[in-house]
């Protein structure tokens, strides 16, 4: 089969086509025939090992401190059921599924492996599988820090970053949970946030968000760009700040932040189930949640993909159409 590996961190180029055996499912496993995959935040920090300031040994001793102990990448993918192991009843060959791998990765390729009681659920019929194969990294993230940040009805939320992939889909999941959504974007993204039903829209080229003197009851900051001693005058007492690009001063401040004032900052690693991914298919297809798509690639152009993901500036997912 045809997969996408590398074997040295570094720029899109280390990217290249190779090919390996077909994996065999075991007894709890199914076999899924990939249909697309995408390009994510997370893809493109493990291939350049580039990660949030004071992580980069960790993240050495996770991937591989020299070259990546994991050769391919990809953390999300669609497809269809081609074979299930002897155990397996709730999956069956030609259902049409979407899965999410994490941080083991391994998306890249023709044919891929899941346990049948992990990541893995029904595609919601309304979806493409190239959307299918972007509902995961951005949902569970989006749903994640949402949860943990307590969200409320009626609360005011501001998303910072709000165009990317993990953005797109807090706007969705904070509009799903009732709150009142600001987001904050470059000019051309604007009239894309009044689609997916932001309440307010924030140009941050005209507009600075932290001096205009409202105030929210969570922030939500997939940018990197907000931390708290920029953003706490834009907090209400009680509010939370939510770090989904967060770096270990990050992740020290937030208990002498908690000490200190009512305010919280949330930074925490990402835990995904699968009644996570059973959710964001039942709000896909009841209309309330639909991945953004910017560009579609082949596999053979993961080079490009990757390459234009690099740039920071894609509205919501990049999608590899693999078969």
């Amino acid at each position: 089969m045809k997969a996408v590996a590398y074997t040295h961190y570094g720029p899109p180029e280390v990217l290249h086509l190779v090919e390996m055996e077909k994996p065999t499912p075991k007894d709890d496993d199914i076999l899924i025939k990939v249909h697309a995959a995408t390009v994510t935040s997370g893809d493109l920090r493990v291939r350049a090992l580039n990660v949030p300031k004071g992580f980069g040994l960790m993240a050495k001793l996770m991937y591989g401190p020299s070259r990546p102990r994991q050769p391919i990448l990809g953390t999300e993918l669609s497809g269809h059921v081609e074979s299930a192991g002897a155990n397996v009843k709730q999956f069956k060959p030609g259902d049409q599924v979407f899965a999410f791998s994490g941080t083991k990765m391994g998306c890249y390729v023709e044919y891929k492996t899941m346990s049948a009681n992990g990541l893995v659920a029904i595609k919601p019929a309304g979806l493409s599988f190239e959307e299918a194969a972007a509902l995961s990294f951005g949902g569970t993230t989006a749903l994640h820090f949402l949860k943990r940040g307590k969200i409320e009805k009626d609360e005011q939320v501001l998303i910072n970053g709000a165009s990317g992939g993990v953005g797109t889909a807090a706007v969705q999941l904070a509009r799903y949970f009732g709150a009142q959504v600001t987001t904050v974007t470059s000019t051309k993204n604007l009239e894309l946030m009044k689609l997916l039903g932001a309440d307010h829209v924030i140009d941050y080229t005209s507009t600075d968000f932290t001096k205009n003197g409202a105030t929210y009851d969570i922030i939500v900051d997939t940018a990197g760009t907000a931390s708290f001693a920029r953003v706490k005058g834009s907090l209400k007492e009680g509010a939370r700040l939510l770090k989904v690009l967060g770096g270990l001063p990050d992740m020290l401040q937030a208990p002498l932040v908690q000490l200190a004032t009512s305010k919280k900052v949330i930074v925490a690693p990402v835990t995904a189930r699968p009644e996570d991914l059973r959710l964001l298919a039942s709000l896909a297809e009841a209309g309330q949640f639909r991945p953004v798509i910017d560009r579609n690639y082949a596999l053979e152009q993961i080079v490009e993909a990757h390459s234009y993901a690099d740039t920071g500036h894609k509205k919501g997912n990049v999608v590899i159409t693999v078969s």
